[in-house]
């Protein structure tokens, strides 16, 4: 797996014409992954609101007026209860998210790992999201079971102080590094739609895949414009950029799961099925991703029957 790319690499691969691109893409995903399978995940918001963080495209963030309702770390039992639904609706990563900038420590960051071993005993991928971590934390949170942690690059070094003003670029870099060392796989992607530049989109896709070893899990996000929001008059984003990406992304980092995150419910079953043959294997299965809106379950099922793909199997990845 190279880690070497540079700009000019990416930007040659991102620029080819679009069919080229798709036909590329393909042949890389059969080569490393089955064929016709897609995993299914479910994010569940486990504390939600009030975060401290200014992310411009973020409902939860404390510094906007938003419809999103505070509430406070749910426990355990209800966690493993929404859980268990997600594994009888055919998921096999259950994901928890906090709204918070650092995981805190004493009892609520306990509750985590309570879940985390809860999760992991049903025979679920356990993956968190709950902002900065200390190396401590990240170990306790290996010795509790947790298969991922996600922490999103979000968009390139040099377009994120646009997005971002509580937290700088390295801070993030640091978290990954902080878990990697643990020996927790990475989820880590970015956001399309935010105004950013093809130039920008590539600078995210370079600093992913210069990652050594690169991301397990790599999200494509599409922003949802949340009411209230920096970025909620922001302009639609053309879906191709999305296919584009993800093409890019499957070739840059041929292991990784490319997953069709946020987004899919504001595009058409045409653009998903772009979406699938540029190489994403993974699609967030819910009502919900955090706070925004997400396709109904039983709507992903009956598309993923129409195109002929079928539910990934546990422990397949």
């Amino acid at each position: 797996m190279r880690t070497d790319w540079t700009r000019e690499e990416i930007a040659r691969i991102y620029h080819q014409p679009l069919l080229d691109l798709l036909l590329e893409a393909q042949k890389v995903h059969r080569e490393f992954h089955p064929a016709n399978q897609v995993q299914m995940c479910r994010l569940l918001s486990i504390k939600t609101g009030a975060c401290p963080e200014d992310c411009g495209y973020c409902p939860q963030s404390a510094h906007y007026r938003t419809d999103v309702e505070r509430q406070g770390l749910m426990d355990t039992d209800e966690v493993l209860a929404a859980a268990r639904v997600a594994k009888a609706d055919g998921a096999t990563r259950f994901c928890m998210g906090a709204a918070w900038r650092q995981a805190p420590q004493g009892a609520e960051f306990e509750s985590v790992l309570e879940s985390v071993r809860g999760v992991a005993e049903l025979g679920m991928e356990v993956c968190c999201t709950l902002g900065m971590l200390t190396p401590r934390q990240a170990e306790q949170l290996k010795q509790a079971g947790l298969t991922a942690y996600n922490h999103n690059l979000d968009t390139s070094p040099e377009f994120y102080g646009n997005i971002i003003s509580t937290r700088v670029y390295k801070e993030r870099l640091d978290t990954i590094s902080a878990v990697r060392k643990a020996g927790i796989t990475v989820c880590s992607g970015g956001i399309l739609g935010m105004g950013e530049s093809d130039q920008d989109r590539i600078g995210l896709l370079h600093q992913l895949a210069t990652l050594n070893p690169h991301p397990e899990s790599v999200p494509i996000n599409m922003l949802v414009r949340a009411p209230g929001t920096p970025l909620a008059q922001q302009e639609d984003l053309d879906p191709l950029i999305m296919v584009r990406t993800i093409a890019v992304a499957r070739i840059l980092m041929p292991q990784s799961m490319v997953r069709l995150a946020a987004g899919r419910a504001q595009m058409t079953r045409e653009a998903v099925l772009l979406c699938f043959m540029a190489g994403a294997n993974s699609i967030f299965h819910g009502e919900k991703l955090l706070t925004t809106p997400n396709p109904e379950p039983e709507g992903d099922l009956g598309f993923m029957r129409d195109l002929g793909l079928t539910p990934m199997a546990a422990g397949r990845n």
